[in-house]
This record gives C-alpha cells, structure tokens and sequence, in this order.
C-alpha cells in the first residue's frame, strides 16, 4: 500500500524536516502549474519517470521549465541505450503516484531501491524546492538540503547533474 501525503509529512516531521504544503486544483502539466499554484517562492519542478532497454528505473527532477534532451541523456547517466517514459503501471508499483504526480517525494514507497534519483544541478541552486506530495492537488516546499535528507532516508542517494539543456539561475 503506497504511502499517503498524510504519511509523508509525518515521515518528514520524524526526520526533522520544515516543510509547506500549498493545497490547489489538480495539476497535470507544468503549464497548468504554473497559472494555477499561486506564488509560491522557490525552483518548481519538473519529474520524469524513465527506463531504459534493460529495464532500469530513473526519476528525473529537474526545473520546471528545463529542457531535457532525451535522446542523448542516456550516454550523460550511464543508462543501458535510449531512455522511454515508464508505464503508469510502473510507476504505480515504483513510485505509488499517478501520472501527473510524479515526484521525488515517491521514493518514499520505492521500498526495492528500484528508482536512481537524478537532480539537475540548476534546480539545486534554489535554496527551496517544491514538488507534488504524492498527489497533484497540492504542493509542498522544503529546502533543498532536505531534499537530500529526505532521498537518504528512503535509501536513495541522487546523483547532481547537469542535464538540462537551459536552465534558468537559482534564487
């Protein structure tokens, strides 16, 4: 049974964490996002689940308006050949989301260690960092450093990259 947005905060309340949740119409895209979330500060962002041809899991999180060369992140991660979205099924089962909420915060339920967490190194300029807690009628802030924390605790360590094609600056 996946984890809740209820089980989450309590999870990062355990863990120490400060965290703000925003509560908002259901968002699907980034574009619904951006004209619906109100102003909330920080870098918001954008989530990929992928997997590659021998089926490994990665979740790309990354600013919201990142570009993100697809064809060739692969050679950049070290991935086996070209990289494809994950079936909805998949990300069920991995992440315990519906597409749409795809988020870092559903690692929480990748009990297996299946997914590889890879943060583009511009959203980690943002001091704060807002993502879907599990469902996409809300979003929830912590800092960047407790987003580490956060990925840790779940057992999974996130690799930092560069791997968006354009980025704008942190705040």
């Amino acid at each position: 049974m996946a984890a809740t947005s209820t089980e989450l905060f309590a999870f990062l309340d355990r863990l120490g964490i400060a965290h703000q949740t925003v509560t908002h119409p259901p968002l699907f895209t980034v574009e619904q996002s951006q004209a619906l979330r109100g102003q909330i500060p920080g870098g918001h962002t954008k989530n990929l689940f992928l997997k590659d041809k021998k089926g490994a899991l990665y979740l790309v999180t990354a600013l919201e308006d990142a570009t993100i060369e697809l064809k060739s992140l692969h050679r950049l991660i070290g991935a086996s050949g070209r990289l494809s979205f994950g079936s909805a099924e998949h990300m069920r089962q991995a992440l315990g989301v519906e597409p749409g909420a795809v988020t870092p915060f559903g690692t929480i339920n990748d009990a297996q260690h299946r997914i590889a967490v890879l943060l583009d190194a511009a959203l980690m300029a943002h001091q704060a960092i807002n993502a879907h807690p599990l469902v996409n009628t809300m979003t929830t802030t912590i800092g960047r450093d407790d987003l580490i924390k956060f990925l840790r605790a779940t057992g999974h360590e996130p690799r930092i990259i560069a791997f968006a094609l354009t980025s704008p600056q942190g705040e």
